[in-house]
């Protein structure tokens, strides 16, 4: 048996300016770098990739300014993408510079686990509240398939070492792509549940890099759902607590034993009515959504000498005009393939998933 989802609860979202569908300005997806040392062939399936030159990058000092700016205007939740986040060198300063700004309540991580068994105690230390780990499956041939690279016990030992660590509260997210691992789902429950960690299961989705999406590779999630409380017993849909859990992009549900998991819907039933999400990529410019061609500048006019306040003005007249319901779009077009092609991806990689964070 499948329960409903409950409906969404409209919340107070309180004094940031909202954009024209009323949705405030809260959670910045922060990428540090475009580089990642493995190849998901859901994320960066090409042979060769046009990388951000490195003089672009933004500098600490220019990261925590921007973020200090953000906050400024409504956001309070940070987190720390890339690629993968953990090649860039010294991330731990960062994350301290980043976790101090006044007004932030939730300084996070994604990570493919793969460098994080080393990381995990300098980044408590440096003030990290949460870690989100990519595992797509527990079987060694598989992941070697999947990121043409290899190391799953590399990726369990860095959520091994989180707990040991003293993070608490950890995610690991699960692309679902049919016939790829569509029959791990309960493994990867149990491993979660080993780890103290909450699952979330995450539909295959159409954008970036992504050239082999078909929609038949999608496991929807009413189908995970339906295996799940075939293999497990009833499924019950967990109301969001706060505003905070009502923007997240996962609907929560409880098994019969009381274990909480979390399924991202993106490509069959978008949260967009809800999103409070930007990016900023590791060169400076901002994306309203994951599915944007164009972003905002932001490195141009920070390194030409723009004040905060004009810097804030900016962000303010932005996100107060967005109108991006991306993969609503999506979901209506008539026919639908992979968002973006080879060339366009070669000429401009801020389109690839790898750059702006995810």
């Amino acid at each position: 048996m499948v329960a409903t989802p409950t409906p969404r609860v409209v919340y107070d979202w309180g004094m940031s300016r909202p954009d024209r569908h009323g949705r405030p300005l809260r959670n910045l997806r922060l990428s540090v770098t475009d580089r990642c040392n493995l190849r998901c062939a859901y994320c960066m399936p090409e042979q060769e990739y046009t990388w951000l030159p490195k003089p672009d990058i933004l500098t600490f000092d220019e990261i925590e300014r921007l973020v200090r700016i953000f906050v400024g205007v409504g956001v309070d939740k940070v987190r720390f993408t890339g690629g993968e986040p953990l090649l860039r060198q010294e991330l731990p300063v960062l994350v301290e510079r980043v976790a101090r700004t006044p007004g932030l309540r939730d300084v996070a991580m994604t990570t493919n686990g793969i460098l994080l068994a080393d990381a995990a105690d300098d980044l408590k230390r440096a003030g990290l509240h949460r870690v989100t780990v990519s595992l797509d499956t527990l079987r060694e041939d598989r992941f070697r398939a999947l990121t043409r690279r290899g190391g799953v016990d590399r990726v369990l030992a860095g959520i091994a070492s989180l707990a040991r660590a003293g993070f608490r509260g950890t995610r690991i997210d699960t692309v679902v792509m049919r016939g790829v691992n569509d029959d791990e789902l309960l493994d990867l429950l149990d491993t979660a549940a080993e780890h103290d960690a909450e699952l979330r299961f995450i539909e295959y989705m159409d954008v970036g890099g992504a050239t082999g999406w078909s929609m038949e590779q999608v496991v929807p999630r009413d189908e995970i759902l339906a295996r799940l409380a075939d293999a497990r017993g009833p499924v019950e849909p967990l109301p969001a607590a706060d505003a905070t859990e009502a923007a997240a992009p996962a609907e929560r549900f409880r098994l019969a034993d009381g274990r909480a998991f979390g399924v991202i819907a993106s490509t069959t039933a978008p949260f967009c009515a809800r999103c409070d999400r930007s990016r900023l990529t590791a060169d400076g410019h901002w994306y309203l959504c994951l599915y944007a061609r164009l972003g905002v500048d932001l490195k141009g006019p920070l390194r030409a000498g723009a004040t905060d306040d004009e810097l804030r003005e900016r962000l303010e007249r932005t996100w107060a005009g967005r109108d991006d319901r991306g993969a609503e779009e999506r979901l209506r077009a008539e026919t639908r393939a992979a968002l973006v092609a080879r060339d366009d991806l070669r000429d401009d990689p801020r389109l690839e998933m790898h750059t702006r964070g995810g």
